[in-house]
């Protein structure tokens, strides 16, 4: 791939003007940052809907398992913005999540397994 590169004149003058001036490499770097920028943005604007009307809809026709994990990320959301306004340690936070645990609301038992898979499909409780 790199070939193709190579053998372009277009590329080596980018490359020369690139490395010999600094305005120019300033200009085109951020010509490479504006440019996808502002098309992200067009792009956000056009697909973006403020329709209250659709939203009202799909609030209302929302499967029940959809709202009870709004719920239960809205309570966790407090719990964890409450414990960093409380300036607690939130470091067991990321600990459980790399053993594959769930911290519980239980200040004195913080930190619970996830129940492992059996082959029939079911779980089962972990031992202690």
């Amino acid at each position: 791939m790199s070939l193709l590169w190579e053998k372009s004149e277009a590329w080596r003058w980018m490359v020369r003007k690139t490395r010999d001036s600094r305005s120019f490499f300033i200009a085109f770097a951020t010509l490479c940052g504006v440019i996808p920028g502002v098309i992200g943005y067009g792009v956000m604007q056009v697909t973006s809907s403020r329709n209250e009307e659709l939203e009202a809809h799909l609030r209302k026709t929302a499967r029940p398992e959809s709202l009870m994990m709004g719920q239960v990320n809205r309570e966790r959301l407090a719990e964890y913005l409450g414990e960093l306004q409380r300036k607690e340690n939130t470091n067991d936070r990321y600990v459980a999540a790399l053993r594959g645990e769930t911290l519980t609301r239980n200040p004195y038992v913080r930190i619970q397994p996830v129940p492992k898979q059996t082959s029939e499909g079911t779980t089962k409780a972990p031992e202690k």
